[in-house]
């Protein structure tokens, strides 16, 4: 992938308010792929009484990866739209821990990408959620 194509998707990711509200960091761009982090916030507890993030959160987090790796798709040209996203829930982040997400688009047809991705805190081997979606594509002639 191009610096300038990394560079547009990081800058997208910068610009969407609840990116930039849930503190989410990219930390991997490239090719189909985006992995972003973001920080145990307080703010973001779904249940005050174990401190377990909302799965709003989590979702948003997803979300915002998946469409970063389409934009960073070789193959795609500008921006995209989630069409539908489904979320499996496997169990709760543990509180106080940092959160990622890793999405890879594996399936582009002519105008929808298709994306798998998990999400993880520090235990990666059992992942907090995964998700599978389709998101617009425009692909390049």
């Amino acid at each position: 992938m191009t610096t300038d194509k990394a560079k547009l998707a990081k800058q997208f990711i910068e610009a969407i308010p609840h990116a930039k509200a849930l503190g989410m960091d990219m930390t991997e761009i490239g090719d189909g792929i985006a992995q972003l982090e973001m920080d145990y916030d307080e703010r973001f507890i779904g249940d005050p009484e174990t401190g377990v993030i909302s799965g709003g959160a989590v979702s948003a987090l997803m979300d915002t990866c998946c469409g970063a790796a389409v934009m960073s798709h070789p193959q795609v040209k500008g921006a995209t739209a989630t069409i539908d996203l489904r979320i499996d829930y496997m169990r709760a982040a543990v509180p106080g821990q940092r959160i990622r997400a890793r999405a890879e688009v594996y399936h582009l047809t002519r105008t929808v990408a298709f994306v798998r991705a998990k999400s993880y805190d520090d235990d990666s081997e059992n992942p907090v959620a995964t998700a599978t979606g389709a998101f617009t594509a425009e692909r390049k002639s």
